[in-house]
């Protein structure tokens, strides 16, 4: 009995994909009543579904208009979701217990540890709070910038509900609107458009970047995984600008023209938010931005994405290969053989899971005649980044397209290894207590 118990237990990696699931089933079912909808009828429980993975898995991809479909009760909805999908949904009870000033069990901080991606449990807790009221004060921040805007266009409610509403979609790097349309229409808005894409970048540079810049002053130095953050992150905004001027065209120019291809370089890192139509985007515009969404933001961020860090890792190790190196060194550092290793997993999980999907929705959906493969690649690679940005193929998903990219959407927030390790979690056991290692062999690479 006493062994069927202990198998019978949740690990606690597997609190992780339950808890987002849970928190999707109840999203899902809240949708679903004909209260929050402004027609007052039932949402079918599949298009409340997606809804609901979107906003928790901080994603964007609607099946039905936010603004059209939704009243102020499904948009609040929709909106916490967002908030507890995008700093997770330990947020909850953390909040909970320090309210009240209650004591967090060993095992509600190892769940914490792994949602955080930590290493040690030392200063989880503390890491958490500091997390939420950073967050808060971000977010509150942005509501301001966004409020000066808003207020005078749209009355005192309606543009305070605007710039909250936005201020946190775009901080946790859900890609939610209320306008229609995204931000087609402050495309001439250059402040708008830098509001938002602050808030973008914020949220998906990570908590543990944002602490070692906020306490620089103090320590004098960043950790390896900032500093590999931040060079990612900088380079892939000037390359992604650069290269949306030389292959995009609008009506503006000067300053304007500069801030809207800096916007296209920005929404891709999981954000979703668009000023242009992506359909009548050219051809190298649409590839770049995959690559983009595929990237995605930062580990321990609201973004989604393979991540910044690990393509950094990548690319540490080629290059470090390519200089005769037999380790990743990078910043006068050596990074661990095992994290190389996990930065491989993932890359190829990543790009598998994303090709199968591909081949799904190329059987189950109608590609447009004026439209290739790439119409499906970006949806894919959408959904998995967490990102929310569409040619068009969202509305007119069939059930099993539908429920594809729900799939995608949850993967791509919950993590890959994490969602791998929570199914064979009592194989690695029950392998582990072998005590054993295999014979070593090389093998021909190249």
């Amino acid at each position: 009995m006493k062994k069927l118990r202990n198998v019978s237990r949740i690990h606690s990696i597997q609190y992780i994909p339950l808890g987002f699931l849970a928190l999707i089933l109840i999203g899902s079912g809240l949708l679903t009543l004909p209260f929050f909808s402004q027609s007052g009828e039932t949402t079918p429980f599949i298009d409340a579904l997606f809804t609901a993975t979107s906003a928790t898995c901080v994603t964007g991809l609607t099946t039905l208009p936010t603004d059209l479909h939704w009243n102020f009760g499904g948009q609040a909805i929709i909106l916490c979701l967002i908030e507890v999908g995008g700093l997770g949904f330990m947020m909850i009870p953390i909040l909970f217990f320090s309210m009240f000033r209650m004591k967090v069990g060993l095992r509600a901080r190892i769940v914490l540890q792994e949602a955080l991606n930590l290493e040690s449990l030392s200063g989880v807790m503390k890491l958490m709070l500091y997390i939420i009221r950073l967050a808060l004060c971000i977010q509150l921040l942005g509501t301001f910038l966004l409020a000066i805007d808003f207020l005078p266009k749209y009355g005192i409610a309606q543009g305070l509900w605007l710039s909250i509403f936005h201020a946190v979609s775009a901080f946790c790097n859900a890609g939610f609107d209320l306008f229609g349309d995204s931000m087609v229409g402050f495309e001439d808005n250059p402040y708008v458009l830098m509001i938002i894409a602050g808030l973008i970048i914020a949220g998906g540079l990570g908590f543990i970047v944002w602490r070692d810049l906020l306490d620089f002053t103090k320590r004098k130095k960043f950790s390896l995984h900032s500093k590999i953050a931040l060079t990612v992150t900088i380079g892939l905004l000037v390359v992604g600008t650069g290269l949306f001027y030389l292959t995009e065209t609008n009506g503006n120019g000067g300053l304007t023209r500069l801030v809207d291809m800096f916007f296209l370089a920005v929404t891709p890192r999981t954000a979703g938010f668009f000023s242009i139509d992506y359909f009548k985007m050219s051809s190298a515009g649409i590839i770049v931005t995959i690559l983009l969404m595929f990237i995605g933001g930062t580990s321990g961020s609201t973004a989604g994405g393979l991540k910044t860090t690990t393509f950094g890792v990548l690319l540490i190790q080629i290059f470090s290969m390519l200089r005769g190196r037999n380790k990743a060194e990078a910043f006068g550092r050596t990074i661990k053989p095992s994290v190389v290793f996990k930065a491989l997993t993932m890359f190829f999980l990543a790009l598998s899971i994303c090709i199968v999907a591909v081949v799904i929705l190329s059987i189950t959906e109608e590609l447009p005649t004026t439209a290739g493969v790439e119409y499906f690649f970006f949806e894919v690679v959408s959904a998995f980044g967490t990102v929310g940005l569409t040619m068009g193929l969202t509305p007119d998903l069939t059930v099993v397209g539908k429920l594809v990219i729900i799939l995608l959407m949850y993967i791509g927030r919950v993590g890959i290894l994490t969602i791998g390790l929570s199914l064979t979690i009592q194989i690695a056991k029950n392998q582990a207590t072998g005590h054993y290692k295999l014979p070593e062999e090389s093998v021909m690479i190249g």
